[in-house]
């Protein structure tokens, strides 16, 4: 689109923008907010195709201040939570997509790695999993209960325990994202190939399908969410590396800002993984196949629906697409 027609098309918007920041008009909350999100989407495309424009400018005041109205507005409404994981979160993850996207590619590439790692060197899961881990895990294997690692402790204890290690791992994902992105790369390796060789030793050990409907039950939702957490410490990095016509400390601030929010929307998965692993897991060995693969699959697709679906829907419903 030429600029005089990408001005032509959008002008009235923001004037009644500026006419809402001078108080000369008044909107809801909710109606400078979806003001908000639109002047956005303008200043990004407008920093796409007229990076140099008086245009570009003169759309950055503008977001400065749809900011500031939109997150200094005292909003008094019942359903503040539901709106921010229903509404808020979602518009961020259509807006950090790409993080996303890099995120599972980066993952599931080191977790490729684990795979060829392990079936070229018979060593190799000793060294990630660890000498105790590996030898009792045979030894249940032998017994014939694969998943008997699962089963000790309390369930309360292994569910405070487990939560306690998963929101650490995840916290280190989204604040390492300051060193550029660089530290979350080194969580994702790390863990990504852990899981892994975790999946190869079993199959080495014919004991998959027992591995499968057993640690998928909680791994699914921690999984994933530790995929989501890597790809908020991706937009911390990105939001110092990549300030576009913003001042470095002003797109740092924001950007960690909008990857907090959704690093806090994780925070309920790793509440019921860790759930689901304390209370449910340890019993996946008795319970029938198919009530594992119905909890398998149900927390795959709610999950996948909120980071990947959800954000489409949200945004449409903006005129954001």
């Amino acid at each position: 689109m030429r600029e005089v027609a990408f001005i032509k098309q959008n002008k009235e918007k923001w004037l009644e923008f500026e006419q809402i920041s001078s108080n000369k008009e008044k909107k809801s909350p909710d109606d400078i907010a979806n003001l908000h999100i639109k002047i956005m989407n303008d200043l990004v495309y407008a920093q796409t195709y007229y990076p140099k424009s008086k245009v570009t400018t003169y759309l950055n005041k503008l977001a400065k201040s749809s900011f500031n109205n939109v997150y200094h507005t005292k909003r008094r409404k019942n359903n503040r939570v539901l709106k921010f994981f229903l509404d808020t979160v979602p518009l961020l993850c259509y807006k950090h997509r790409k993080y996303i996207y890099i995120s599972f590619i980066f993952f599931f590439l080191c977790f490729f790695i684990g795979l060829l790692s392990t079936f070229n060197d018979d060593t190799f899961a000793r060294q990630i999993l660890g000498n105790s881990y590996v030898d009792q895990t045979l030894e249940n294997i032998e017994q014939g209960d694969a998943m008997a690692i699962y089963k000790g402790g309390s369930n309360w204890g292994t569910f405070i325990g487990i939560y306690d290690n998963n929101q650490r791992v995840g916290l280190n994902m989204f604040l390492s994202g300051i060193f550029l992105g660089i530290g979350t790369g080194f969580y994702v390796v790390y863990n990504a190939v852990m899981v892994a060789v975790f999946q190869a030793f079993f199959y080495q050990h014919n004991s998959l399908f027992d591995s499968l409907k057993g640690i998928w039950i909680h791994g699914t939702y921690e999984i994933f969410g530790m995929i989501i957490e890597a790809a908020a410490g991706y937009i911390i990095g990105a939001s110092i590396l990549f300030p576009s016509t913003l001042k470095r400390f002003q797109s740092f601030k924001i950007g960690v800002r909008e990857a907090f929010y959704i690093f806090l929307s994780t925070i309920p998965f790793t509440i019921i993984a860790a759930f689901l692993e304390g209370y449910v897991t340890r019993y996946s060995n008795t319970m029938p196949v198919i009530l594992s693969f119905t909890i398998i699959l149900f927390s795959l697709f709610s999950i996948s629906y909120y980071y990947l679906i959800l954000p489409f829907q949200v945004a449409k419903k903006h005129d954001l697409r």
